[in-house]
């Protein structure tokens, strides 16, 4: 998919999985194989009780600076010059670039339900801009947490039949690549990494945290 992204425009595609799949290691390890010319912008939040319009012109107002231009229209067509927009790691987890700041993803653990206008308002302005998104690839990280009984969970994956409609809702409008692996590439997954475990072991921690390597890779690091 990734690929393509050199020869063709007007791409919009969301990445998911659940939480532990390594979907941000997949994506920055795939373009730096490619080598493409990616616009990765990052978003700091200063204070968790911004409201959904505030923290929508925060994003905009922090492209513009960016990306040196005076209106959002401008936005659009600055973007165009490169290979895709990859809206990731640091807009959704900024935390771990400024302790004092922190990203999208957190703002929207936190505020929960209070969180969903931000996003129909970026969806609105997907529409409301379609024609210049033609020219434009963006590639976008995503997940949905929320926090029951203090786990985090997935709206898009952890939830059956509602993330199976809810998924199936946005592949109409845009493409949909979700991340998982089985448990036999999970147990493959580990052993590269922590080659003298024993793959019985990895098993059991399969059981606990399921086909999740980020989740056993951070138990086996803390065993030892």
């Amino acid at each position: 998919m990734f690929l393509s992204l050199k020869n063709r425009k007007g791409r919009f595609v969301l990445i998911i999985g659940t939480p532990g799949t390594g979907k941000s290691a997949n994506i920055y390890s795939a373009l730096k194989i490619l080598d493409l010319n990616i616009y990765d912008p990052t978003l700091f939040l200063d204070n968790m009780k911004m409201s959904s319009s505030e923290v929508f012109g925060e994003f905009f107002k922090t492209l513009r600076l960016d990306l040196g231009v005076k209106t959002n229209e401008e936005i659009y067509q600055k973007v165009a010059e490169y290979d895709a927009v990859l809206l990731a790691d640091k807009l959704l987890d900024s935390e771990f670039l400024d302790e004092n700041k922190f990203g999208l993803s957190l703002w929207t653990e936190n505020n929960g339900i209070n969180a969903f206008p931000f996003y129909i308002k970026v969806f609105r302005e997907y529409l409301k801009h379609r024609k210049d998104l033609e020219k434009v690839n963006v590639v976008i990280q995503t997940a949905f947490m929320v926090k029951i009984g203090g786990v985090k969970y997935d709206l898009l994956t952890d939830f059956s039949i509602l993330s199976m409609i809810l998924v199936f809702l946005m592949n109409l409008f845009f493409e949909v690549i979700q991340i998982s692996y089985s448990e036999e590439e999970t147990v493959q997954i580990v052993l590269n990494s922590f080659p003298n475990v024993d793959e019985e072991e990895i098993r059991s921690y399969i059981v606990k945290y399921g086909c999740k390597p980020r989740f056993i890779f951070e138990a086996l690091e803390k065993r030892d």
